[in-house]
């Protein structure tokens, strides 16, 4: 290899291994396990490690997406997650799962971003309309089945929806032990403190009473 080659090449090596925007991922752990210790907080990027001696096989298991879930709201689709939270030993792995379980005729999985991950679909049971928008403003979308598989790139703003007469649900894998979750709705509608009203409006193109009465529909009902 010349001179000039062999330079190019330690150029790009450097480049792939140290600016952050080439890692596609979390960052790899530097020891075997690190379950995570979660009653002390989140410390820096991640949960500091349990100590080894305390390390059991239940940090690793979790039987929670077995069964649909209840549906108990407005949009018609329950989220339960299978990450760090849920599975201690996922700490510093950089995967997670999700079960995503949809209402038929109209259950919906509000359009929303993963910052953190990419996400990838899998259908158990039915038929979903999917879809995500890319920072050009196009739509991806398509219909997948059961068995089918799609993928929303990471942080893009992406949906499913059942529109069928029949239950649906998916299982979800993610590129991050946590990959987060921004609802554009309940970002805007329901934040705290509260986005401006005046910001809404202009932003939508609608009215204060309007902006008003989506809040109302939003917002948590406080007990």
């Amino acid at each position: 290899m010349d001179a000039s080659k062999v330079v190019v090449f330690l150029v790009l090596f450097i480049a792939a291994t140290t600016i952050p925007g080439f890692h596609a991922s979390d960052p790899d752990p530097l020891q075997d396990l690190c379950v995570a210790e979660t009653s002390k907080g989140t410390k820096v990027n991640g949960f500091p490690c349990k100590d080894d001696s305390n390390i059991t096989a239940s940090d690793f298991f979790f039987a929670g997406l077995a069964n649909p879930a209840a549906i108990n709201n407005s949009v018609g689709s329950t989220v339960t997650p299978a990450n760090v939270d849920q599975i201690p030993g996922l700490n510093t792995l950089g995967v997670s799962f999700a079960r995503v379980d949809y209402s038929p005729d109209g259950g919906l999985n509000p359009p929303h971003i993963h910052p953190r991950a990419t996400e990838i679909v899998f259908v158990l049971d039915g038929e979903l309309d999917v879809g995500f928008i890319t920072t050009a403003n196009k739509l991806i979308s398509r219909t997948i089945r059961k068995g089918e598989v799609f993928v929303f790139p990471k942080g893009l703003l992406h949906f499913q929806q059942n529109n069928k007469d029949k239950p649906a649900s998916v299982i979800a894998a993610f590129n991050s032990q946590l990959p987060g979750t921004v609802s554009v709705a309940a970002a805007l509608f329901s934040s705290s403190p509260a986005v401006d009203d005046g910001v809404l409006a202009r932003a939508f193109q609608i009215g204060a009473d309007e902006v008003g009465e989506i809040k109302s529909k939003i917002a948590p009902k406080k007990k």
